[in-house]
């Protein structure tokens, strides 16, 4: 998928808040949609420009119980890749795209939600490392890792996370780990890919 310009991304999105999913820059979230709502953000989003951003409720108390409050940090995904079933459901790829503050939430539309999003302070998000960048210390983490793995019997594909870069490696992880939302949010907030990777560590130590 071709990176946008700061000036291409849209500055009206539609959020789909979930707890504990994380969506990042440069990496794949599959989604299985089948609430009404989301049914009508998906369908226009592919109808128009593709974008959806993914968003956790931050759990502060609200008076919508169907909309709480959500966390200020986001990250915009275009659709890579859409299957529509016959009942209407969708099987969706985001693609991680960049990430953004959030401005003001819009009203409704058709049941679902929007922002207006601030991309500015995470610009950096539509530069991607260089294929041959080799920052990060690598075995502390996976062995931190596999630690947390095994501590929860968990399995991971370690031929597959040898020939990841370090941008893959530490964004699918710090997506796939079962951590908690607000460490999760952490995680998304984290400045760069070296202060997410030493994040990742400290929460599988």
């Amino acid at each position: 998928m071709e990176t946008p310009s700061l000036g291409d991304l849209p500055d009206i999105v539609p959020i789909f808040p979930l707890q504990g999913v994380l969506l990042l820059p440069r990496t794949p979230l599959p989604l299985h949609i089948f609430e009404p709502r989301y049914r009508a953000m998906t369908r226009d989003a592919l109808a128009g420009d593709g974008y959806i951003a993914m968003i956790q409720p931050s759990g502060d108390a609200g008076g919508d119980p169907m909309n709480p409050p959500v966390y200020q940090t986001a990250c915009l995904g275009k659709i890579a890749a859409s299957e529509q079933a016959d009942d209407g459901r969708y099987n969706i790829v985001l693609a991680g795209v960049c990430r953004f503050r959030l401005v003001e939430e819009l009203p409704l539309k058709d049941a679902y939600r929007r922002v207006r999003a601030d991309y500015a302070p995470y610009a950096s998000d539509l530069e991607p490392p260089p294929a041959d960048a080799t920052t990060l210390e690598r075995e502390p983490l996976l062995t931190a890792l596999r630690a947390f793995l095994d501590r929860r019997k968990l399995k991971a594909n370690w031929e597959e996370a040898a020939k990841a870069s370090d941008e893959q490696l530490v964004n699918s992880l710090a997506m796939a780990c079962p951590f908690a939302p607000q460490e999760k949010q952490a995680l998304l907030e984290a400045e760069g890919l070296a202060a997410r990777a030493q994040l990742l560590q400290t929460l599988c130590e």
